[in-house]
């Protein structure tokens, strides 16, 4: 089955009870035994739940997985996943990533005994050789936050097998719509379900998915023990935003193809990141172990200056934090999503005072580009 028609109509697509069409909201904690030692599959919703568990299987199906788990929040999940190993471990991690994930690892589990080594996963001469004997996972972002890098993820998957470890891949920016981690060698694909899969900007979600059997039951249990569970409210929205995620990753996607092709000649910016232009370093990788580039772009502005007068001048792209809904948001990485991250670092990997992320909606390209046209003539 096409991915478009998986994601239309998920693992199930009527509800078998009453026929309806949409997911019920399982709308409840906890559920009734019929006698004791009997049970419906269903005790308590940290545990289980049936709307969860759609959006769970479906996920799985979209990723070409044999399980999935959904969390609170992208946050939640990665927090989970981390808990399948234990202090003195060492993980290799795109250094260019989304700060958040820094911080939770540099702030909460380096103290806890965990070690981390930052590079760029896009050169694979430094994955190697960041390699310990305690190396337990590779952990990357493919296209990466914000610098639109692309690591190899068969490459990679062969690498930390050898050195028997997991390869850990954060898809949110391609979505299982355009890249499928998992039949590469991944062991486990993270999602912030926040983003292109609900879609709307109106849910937080998390999600992981993987084939490993083995890892099952150990995620499971973390996910039931810790109870940082999705909602079924907001599974629900979750799935319904599923159903027009290929519709959205086209559309998106194909905006995001001719405004950064404008911004590409704009004399106000220097230089634009986008893997779908031919002169992307990783472009023939990109075209190789994707279907698609996606609907960010990130670019340097040529005057830091520039960049308050931007923000303060877009009237249709909102000034926010997040990605992957149907409105278009500008972000500044350096105070937004990457303050956590040391300065030294940050420079270090190329987010400067001047760099722009763009999270490219579904409106009219031709009124995106002329609010950025207008935005940019007043700097």
């Amino acid at each position: 089955m096409q991915v478009e028609t998986l994601c239309v109509h998920g693992a199930t697509p009527f509800d078998k009870t009453t026929g309806a069409i949409s997911v019920p909201i399982y709308q409840s904690a906890t559920f009734h035994h019929p006698e004791l030692g009997q049970s419906t599959g269903f005790d308590y919703s940290r545990c289980e739940n049936p709307t969860r568990n759609e959006l769970e299987q479906t996920l799985a199906m979209l990723e070409q997985g044999n399980y999935g788990l959904a969390f609170a929040t992208g946050m939640g999940a990665i927090s989970a996943l981390i808990k399948l190993f234990k202090p003195g471990d060492h993980f290799v991690v795109s250094s260019d990533l989304y700060g958040g994930t820094y911080r939770l690892f540099n702030d909460f589990y380096v103290p806890y005994g965990f070690a981390f080594s930052w590079v760029d996963t896009s050169d694979f001469a430094l994955v190697s050789a960041a390699l310990r004997p305690e190396t337990r996972a590779l952990f990357i972002e493919t296209p990466s936050n914000p610098m639109m890098n692309v690591s190899d993820i068969a490459r990679c998957a062969a690498l930390i097998h050898e050195h028997g470890g997991l390869l850990i891949v954060d898809n949110t920016f391609l979505s299982p719509y355009f890249q499928n981690p998992l039949p590469l060698g991944a062991d486990i694909v993270i999602h912030s379900g926040t983003k292109y899969l609900a879609g709307h900007n109106d849910t937080l979600s998390g999600v992981l998915v993987a084939s490993n059997r083995e890892l099952e039951e150990p995620l499971r249990t973390i996910q039931r023990s810790e109870g940082a569970t999705l909602s079924p409210f907001d599974t629900w929205l979750t799935l319904r935003g599923i159903k027009t995620l290929p519709l959205r990753m086209e559309r998106c996607q194909d905006n995001a193809q001719r405004i950064a092709a404008y911004l590409a000649k704009h004399p106000r910016v220097e230089r634009v990141f986008y893997p779908g232009f031919t002169d992307h370093p990783q472009y023939a990788l990109s075209c190789v172990q994707a279907r698609g580039f996606g609907g960010m772009v990130s670019f340097y502005l040529k005057d830091a200056n520039h960049v308050p007068l931007l923000l303060k001048n877009l009237s249709l792209i909102l000034f926010a934090e997040s990605l992957g809904g149907v409105e278009s948001l500008m972000t500044y990485p350096l105070v937004q999503t990457h303050s956590a991250i040391p300065p030294e670092m940050r420079a270090a990997s190329g987010v400067n005072e001047r760099l722009m992320r763009l999270s490219v909606g579904i409106e009219h390209c031709d009124d995106l580009i002329a609010d950025l046209d207008q935005a940019l003539s007043l700097c």
